[in-house]
């Protein structure tokens, strides 16, 4: 896998807290705990690639106060160090429903980077990692790990209700059982919910 160490990792998320500081950093680090403890529990999982991808995986926030521009600003920053299977990962989090039109807040996108993002999610077949992610991602607030159900009305009352949110919904909530059968517990047990 193409990823940077831990140290690494952690390295980059400081240096972007430096450029853009704000609650996202601290969301970041909750969703690599959340996806290492998960990952601990799975036998096609390496816990420490699952947290230096729940660290990064809003890395492209570095950049800015942004909303969508995020996701390929992160797809970018990685790929230019080389770090591909990151920057798959700064793609997909945000798609467990995958359409475009599912994103919730608004898509700060030039035509041609939601022609590409809209491909790349269509087109790829989401590995566990991809799968992990996502989940950790609706698990995690700044404070703490959370309920999914109180991560997803906390983004809806941020960012806005659209046609698509209710799938999207399902589609955490599937994800949520599936890592619970691969764990074979309830995931809230391991991340301390």
């Amino acid at each position: 896998m193409k990823t940077p160490t831990i140290l690494v990792a952690e390295e980059l998320l400081n240096e972007a807290e430096q450029h853009n500081p704000g609650a996202w950093i601290d969301h970041s680090k909750i969703a690599a705990i959340c996806a290492k403890a998960i990952a601990e529990r799975c036998d096609n999982l390496d816990a420490d690639t699952a947290y230096v991808f729940g660290l990064l995986h809003d890395i492209g926030r570095r950049k800015g106060v942004t909303d969508m521009r995020h996701i390929i600003d992160g797809y970018h920053f990685m790929t230019s160090h080389g770090y591909d299977d990151c920057a798959r990962i700064c793609l997909t989090h945000s798609f467990p429903y995958k359409d475009i039109l599912s994103y919730n807040g608004q898509n700060d996108c030039t035509a041609e980077e939601i022609g590409f993002i809209k491909s790349f999610i269509e087109n790829i077949e989401c590995d566990d990692y991809d799968k992990l992610i996502q989940l950790c991602d609706a698990l995690a607030l700044p404070d703490g790990a959370t309920y999914i159900e109180k991560r997803l009305v906390d983004v809806v009352m941020r960012r806005g209700f659209n046609n698509l949110t209710i799938p999207k919904w399902r589609a955490f909530l599937d994800l949520k059982d599936y890592f619970d059968k691969k764990t074979g517990t309830d995931i809230y047990t391991l991340i301390g919910v």
